[in-house]
């Protein structure tokens, strides 16, 4: 079965071994150059033929795919598009050309914390947040402990989440957003989250993914991570992909664009 959302196709119950289809991707942005004040400034810009704006062509005409069980690294340098890519991945933007085949229930871990509450506590956060990933309160009772004790911040939990540092609540978040069920998981660097123990623990569990076969696209600026946990890679610059394959001689290839 398959369900249509803009250029976008989610298929379920497919026998497909490709996980994500990309073709002929476009996505740019209107950069505003020039504001109008009333509507008399802006029917005298039409006039000159000036808009108001430049157009910024971030994403040129992709085309890859992913295999079930790959975990792909996409790298690449700011302002190239691999942060765009992977929200249009998300359904967070959307393109102007191209169609995006995904086969399965995609993940995204891009905004951790997103929906979190800084008035409510972190007990009642992790509640409201595991019901926005799709888990019933008896769920969330069972899985409970373990999300603290992944966090290590049990002793915090019924203080106000305003009063938590940025790097606890990228924790917890971090230690929710791992409950979810995906066949597919978007990461946008979260192997950056809290201090060295916590990273360790961070990477301790994406090795399980790759050992597992899970499929995962990682967009990240770690080549040793790169390195790492990546079956596979991709270097995008300037909107377009200009190199695939071994993820060390991606990672080479994007060290040698300062080169």
């Amino acid at each position: 079965m398959k369900r249509e959302i803009g250029s976008r196709t989610e298929i379920y119950d497919d026998i497909s071994d490709i996980a994500i289809k990309v073709s002929g991707l476009h996505k740019s942005f209107k950069l505003p150059t020039e504001q109008a004040f009333g509507l008399k400034q802006a029917f005298f810009n039409r006039l000159r033929g000036i808009k108001g704006y430049t157009e910024q062509k971030v994403l040129k005409g992709l085309d890859f795919e992913v295999k079930k069980g790959e975990f792909i690294g996409i790298v690449g340098r700011n302002g190239s598009g691999k942060s765009t890519l992977l929200k249009i991945l998300a359904g967070i933007y959307y393109p102007e050309k191209g169609n995006i085949t995904v086969n399965g229930n995609l993940v995204p871990f891009i905004e951790l914390g997103v929906g979190f509450n800084p008035e409510l506590t972190g007990r009642e956060n992790v509640y409201m947040n595991g019901a926005l990933l799709g888990f019933s309160n008896e769920e969330m009772d069972q899985m409970y402990d373990d999300i603290w004790d992944f966090a290590e911040l049990k002793d915090f939990q019924d203080q106000k989440l305003k009063n938590y540092s940025s790097g606890m609540q990228v924790r917890l978040a971090f230690s929710i957003a791992i409950r979810a069920r995906g066949d597919i998981l978007l990461l946008d660097e979260v192997l950056a989250v809290g201090d060295a123990a916590f990273q360790k623990k961070c990477a301790t569990y994406f090795e399980s993914l790759k050992e597992k076969k899970q499929t995962v696209i990682l967009v990240t600026h770690s080549m040793e991570n790169v390195r790492k946990f990546c079956t596979r890679a991709m270097l995008i610059d300037d909107g377009h992909i200009i190199k695939s394959g071994d993820p060390k001689e991606i990672a080479e290839a994007y060290t040698n664009l300062w080169a």
